[in-house]
């Protein structure tokens, strides 16, 4: 250890500095000490997640409120989150993605079915009390952790089931749901897809724009998450409170991929006084990796054609099997995420950053170090290593959402 570590904590101690702006690394902490710490500070401090896809997944597996699925979303060992994770992990208020896919924008029913997840959501607190309860303001969620509680904010994931009725805006904030992503996989009838290549709009339509507006007017966070870069910056424009990216990482480690943020984004981000949620998704963290993995797709699919074999044969699966053992998929790490935080708070600063896992929401694309909500403390390590406070991880955990939840709300109020 560096002798003058001790006396520099002394020093700042000294000069009038609390304990929790000095980094552990200036006081002199070992990485034993550190992952100690870690998991104190991820029990002590709220730490929300922008983005959980749990309804969704729930939903496709055709959840139902009985005594045989009492394990969903207590304990089990599919999919990435359930309670006793969660409170090992630290994970006190996980956003419940209430994700409506793209399809239901051309084949009808989008507001019932984001009305069904939003159900389910509230059947879940209702059967689980004791564990978990729907919260609508930061303030319910601080309520809610004094006394053990997971809360189950909602954002809703697609626009799409505001419809063309500019009364659903209020409609959907009276049901509870906190934030609002404008769009999904395509263009829809709010603005465009960074997924989709149409450009429908180039950028916000005209409802759009006064979706926006009724966002700032009812309370409603407006989610730039999915958005293309003129959308976005046409959002920054309109909106009178700041705005979330609730699941997004740095585009600078994707170059090309729009679905992440880049720096002027960033930089715009900081002015408006919004908050970017990184993305744990392997194919947001690192493109290298995520271009490896295509490759090997295509060389795969490539080899199955040549061979004329049956990918759904007993002869294609244990083509396929033998393929992925040789050609084992690449992972990113929990380090990848916090480079993405540095980036962040390098760029937009230390009050402009959150955390937006989409667990469940991403696949088998998980980083090592992060495969599930129980993997929190790993996080607040390498935050920890990488020199920072605990007053700045306090702010990446939740502060820095709730100011934004809370501005947004108090605007609503005027």
């Amino acid at each position: 250890m560096n002798p003058w570590i001790p006396c520099l904590a002394l020093l700042l101690l000294l000069s009038g500095c609390s304990h929790k702006t000095i980094s552990p690394l200036q006081r002199g902490y070992d990485d034993q000490q550190l992952e100690v710490l870690a998991n104190e500070l991820a029990h002590k401090y709220i730490i929300t997640d922008g983005h959980v896809d749990l309804p969704f997944r729930l939903k496709i597996q055709n959840f139902r409120l009985t005594k045989e699925l009492i394990g969903i979303p207590i304990e089990t060992d599919q999919g990435d989150f359930d309670y006793v994770r969660a409170k090992k992990g630290g994970l006190d208020a996980p956003f419940m993605s209430i994700y409506v896919p793209a399809s239901y924008q051309t084949e009808g029913g989008a507001k019932e079915f984001a009305d069904s997840l939003i159900n389910m959501v509230r059947s879940i607190a209702r059967a689980y009390p004791d564990k978990f309860q729907v919260a609508t303001t930061p303030k319910e969620v601080r309520a809610q952790f004094k006394k053990g509680l997971i809360s189950l904010p909602m954002g809703m994931e697609n626009g799409a089931p505001i419809e063309d009725d500019l009364a659903n805006v209020a409609y959907f904030r009276k049901r509870g749901i906190s934030y609002i992503t404008l769009t999904h996989s395509k263009d829809n009838q709010i603005c465009d897809s960074s997924y989709d290549t149409t450009r429908t709009w180039n950028g916000l339509s005209p409802f759009g724009r006064e979706v926006v507006r009724e966002m700032n007017r009812t309370g409603i966070m407006i989610d730039l998450s999915h958005v293309t870069d003129s959308t976005f910056f046409q959002v920054l424009e309109i909106t009178d409170v700041p705005v979330i990216a609730s699941h997004s990482s740095c585009r600078v480690f994707t170059p090309g991929f729009e679905r992440n943020m880049n720096d002027d984004q960033l930089r715009a981000l900081a002015k408006n006084g919004g908050v970017i949620q990184i993305n744990f998704g392997s194919s947001f963290l690192d493109g290298e990796l995520d271009k490896y993995n295509d490759e090997k797709r295509v060389e795969l699919r490539n080899l199955l054609n040549d061979r004329q074999i049956d990918e759904k044969s007993e002869e294609g699966k244990q083509f396929i099997e033998q393929f992925q053992k040789e050609n084992p998929r690449l992972f990113s790490t929990v380090q990848k995420v916090a480079d993405h935080i540095d980036h962040a708070v390098e760029i937009a600063g230390i009050d402009h950053v959150g955390l937006g896992s989409d667990y469940d929401g991403v696949g088998d694309s998980l980083p090592t170090g992060l495969k599930d909500v129980s993997q929190f403390p790993n996080l607040i390590f390498e935050l920890l290593k990488h020199g920072y406070t605990e007053e700045e991880i306090e702010k990446i955990c939740s502060k820095n959402v709730f100011r934004v939840w809370k501005k947004v709300l108090e605007r609503a109020e005027k």
